[in-house]
């Protein structure tokens, strides 16, 4: 078995079959073919089953894809240290992340991260829950997770650090009753259109409670792309409730920002597997921990 067959497997899986895998490897497919069967016989299993033109995971290949993962990952952890040593750089960050940890604080993370390693590339893969980003990180599919939940995580095996906590805001079209940075009540919300996400967030629970006050507060829209909500808040579809993490993004578009009294907070935290973080990955998470510490940090008083 060679790091060679781990890579060509892991291909098979991730582009669905062995002509794409085969393409994408820039190698011929009775090659790809013939890695596959000496790894099956290595192992003494079979890794995939041919089902008509097509191949299917067996339960044997199931089980080798995290630690061909993890593999992979220590490989590269290895030639990015050597790589460091001989004072080259580069290399990938893998961060698993969720919607709106993905707008903030994952853009100021990405922003002093080029600024300090322009040479390393950080690659960010959408997950919609936290045990989406749980599993990811797990697996070895990403080196690093950041989510957002309703209470503080503990997932077993996973580091976790915690970032901060966003409090929800109402985000609104100007020109209407919700005035900038002037905080309101659930109740003051009577009355209004309200854009949504699906059941089973923090944010939809948080909707879901203003609406059954019996105000008069109704949902307009029910959206999956959370992209998609602040096109709508813009165009007057209705108003929404999101993290402060969409705060300076709304407010650039030229949508008005206001805070809830009193209000739930999603907690914001990254995970990781420390034994298989590759330099690039362990400069990303030290730096999402000074941010932690600085925000954290209660606000200088002058005078």
């Amino acid at each position: 078995m060679d790091a060679r067959q781990l890579e060509y497997f892991l291909a098979i899986v991730e582009h669905g079959g062995f002509s794409k895998a085969a393409a994408a490897l820039h190698v011929a497919q009775p090659s790809l073919s013939q890695a596959m069967a000496n790894l099956e016989a290595d192992l003494g299993v079979a890794i995939f089953h041919r089902v008509g033109r097509g191949v299917v995971l067996s339960e044997a290949g199931t089980e080798l894809l995290e630690p061909s993962r993890r593999v992979l990952r220590d490989l590269a952890a290895v030639r990015d240290t050597a790589a460091a040593l001989a004072g080259l750089h580069g290399g990938t960050v893998e961060v698993a992340t969720m919607p709106s940890p993905g707008i903030e604080p994952l853009t100021t993370l990405v922003q002093r991260f080029a600024e300090l390693h322009p040479s390393v590339t950080v690659s960010t893969q959408a997950a919609f829950t936290p045990d989406e980003v749980v599993s990811l990180v797990r697996s070895g599919a990403c080196e690093l997770g950041l989510l957002g939940s309703a209470s503080p995580v503990n997932p077993s095996g996973l580091d976790v650090l915690n970032v901060e906590d966003q409090p929800f805001v109402v985000v609104a079209a100007p020109g209407g009753p919700v005035e900038d940075d002037v905080a309101l009540s659930p109740h003051d919300l009577a009355g209004q259109k309200l854009i949504a996400s699906r059941t089973g967030s923090l944010m939809r629970s948080i909707v879901d409670d203003i609406t059954a006050g019996g105000t008069g507060t109704e949902i307009v829209t029910v959206v999956d792309h959370r992209t998609s909500i602040l096109p709508l808040v813009l165009t007057g579809v209705g108003v929404a409730v999101l993290p402060s993490a969409w705060t300076r993004l709304a407010r650039r578009c030229g949508a008005v920002v206001a805070p809830i009294e009193p209000t739930a907070h999603l907690h914001v935290a990254m995970v990781s597997l420390p034994a298989h973080l590759t330099p690039a990955a362990r400069a990303f998470l030290s730096l999402t921990g000074s941010l932690a510490a600085h925000r954290a940090r209660p606000p200088s008083r002058e005078g």
